[in-house]
């Protein structure tokens, strides 16, 4: 009888999961999907929301393609509850699954701050391709826009906002914009950017309450002057899926804890993406990332395993990358870690900013702030994420990358960090061509 295999989610660490099962397994086995949705890439709604690319074009995994990889599908429907003893998954309209493994990637959802009115017509999240819908559908030529957060969900949307004619408002909280990825030097750049493309930026301020105003929205706040606007944008944080996990037995903290393997304690259930709490590349702690790389890698790492591999995983690594009115900004690892050794250089006058993080002769960290048209920002962007994830020895370039930490180049080539990254994928083999996939494996 052919194993089955029960991927619990179709995002990106379970459409990961179903492809690199077919790439790595011997006999054919027999794949079920439960997905509240159809699977798309989260990542491309920005561009759905400017109309660079087509709604049909979101999705990652069309019915053909899942087809072809021999896959049963239980999509529009949740998995409600997980019985461990007997392998059977019941779902939300009482049909019940058996699998020898199963897969939780439910992901996250967003959390909206809890303030009088968030929960208004015309106030939105951005999340899931529904809400990408109901934002595209509001926003007209001239149309006052008012995000509240100014994290990375709403970096990530905030220049297909502008593309669309709107005038946009960024409200923060916290004394900065981008609190979670950047330090106060980078965030006073990036705010100064912005009002200089003509966004309106205001930092530390305390919403208190939204109300309806003759079809507008007005927003009050706590100690600074009310805004009326034709669109609010909540992003204001997010959460793992995991409360229907309550009373199965699978130990979760922040996320379903996981081992190198990426499964629980139960073992023949695994957790991938968001919902899982694994190990942290940099500082080996127990850590939930919820970034697209980190599912990417999660999906390939458990797909191998409940295809009959060994494979271990060495660790996620904190990837934040963003382009916003074509100012790169980036961070990696422990960008913020207060016990590393840490060294900076700005040149405001070209909005260029870097911070390095060493952990002895290791570069633990790094920031990195500058225009897009300067190539050197783009190729270094890279460069500093591969000093970061391979962990290679600086100590014959330490002093120089203190003293002048915008000459990454000559450490990045003479450390032969590309040959440590090049040959391997997260699975631990040669990387194999795209084949008939979206991508290598």
């Amino acid at each position: 009888m052919p194993t089955r295999h029960l991927i619990i989610g179709g995002g990106t660490a379970g459409i990961n999961a179903i492809r690199t099962i077919r790439e790595e397994e011997r006999d054919r086995s027999d794949i079920i999907l439960v997905s509240a949705e159809k699977p798309y890439s989260r990542m491309v709604l920005p561009y759905y929301l400017d109309r660079s690319i087509a709604e049909s074009h979101v999705y990652t995994a069309a019915a053909a393609q899942l087809a072809a990889w021999g896959v049963t599908t239980h999509l529009g429907r949740r998995v409600t509850a997980l019985d461990i003893k007997t392998n059977r998954a019941t779902l939300d309209d009482g049909t019940t699954l058996e699998y020898d493994d199963c897969l939780i990637a439910t992901g996250s959802a967003p959390v909206r701050a809890p303030v009088p009115g968030a929960d208004l017509p015309g106030v939105h999240s951005f999340w899931t391709l529904e809400e990408a819908r109901g934002v595209l559908a509001s926003i007209t030529p001239g149309s006052q826009v008012v995000m509240v957060g100014a994290g990375f969900i709403s970096f990530t949307i905030l220049n297909s906002i502008l593309a669309l004619g709107a005038k946009l408002t960024i409200v923060e909280i916290a004394p900065r914009v981008l609190p979670r990825m950047v330090d106060p030097t980078g965030g006073e750049l990036v705010e100064d950017w912005l009002r200089a493309h003509g966004v309106t930026v205001r930092s530390g301020a305390r919403l208190t309450k939204i109300q309806d105003v003759k079809g507008r929205k007005r927003l009050t706040f706590a100690g600074s002057p009310e805004i009326v606007a034709d669109v609010v944008i909540m992003a204001t944080g997010i959460k793992t899926n995991l409360d229907w996990l309550k009373g199965s037995g699978v130990v979760s903290n922040r996320g379903v804890v996981v081992d190198e393997h990426l499964r629980s304690n139960v073992t023949n259930v695994y957790a991938a993406g968001d919902v899982a709490e694994g190990r942290d590349l940099i500082s080996g702690e127990a850590a939930v990332h919820a970034i697209e790389p980190t599912a990417q890698e999660h999906g390939r790492v458990v797909g191998a395993n409940m295809a009959g591999k060994d494979v271990r995983y060495r660790g996620s690594l904190i990837i934040n990358i963003v382009e916003v009115c074509h100012l790169d900004v980036a961070s990696f690892g422990a960008w913020d870690d207060p016990k590393a050794e840490a060294v900076s250089g700005l040149k405001r006058e070209r909005t260029a900013y870097r911070k390095l993080l060493f952990t002895g002769d290791r570069l633990t960290g790094a920031i990195i702030l500058g225009p897009s048209a300067d190539i050197w920002t783009t190729n270094d962007v890279g460069m500093l994420k591969g000093l970061v994830q391979s962990g290679i020895s600086l100590a014959r370039f330490k002093d120089h990358l203190k003293k002048n930490p915008f000459d990454v180049k000559p450490a990045f080539i003479a450390s032969k960090t590309t040959g440590r990254l090049l040959p391997e994928t997260v699975l631990g083999r040669p990387s194999k061509a795209p084949g008939d996939t979206p991508v290598a494996v």
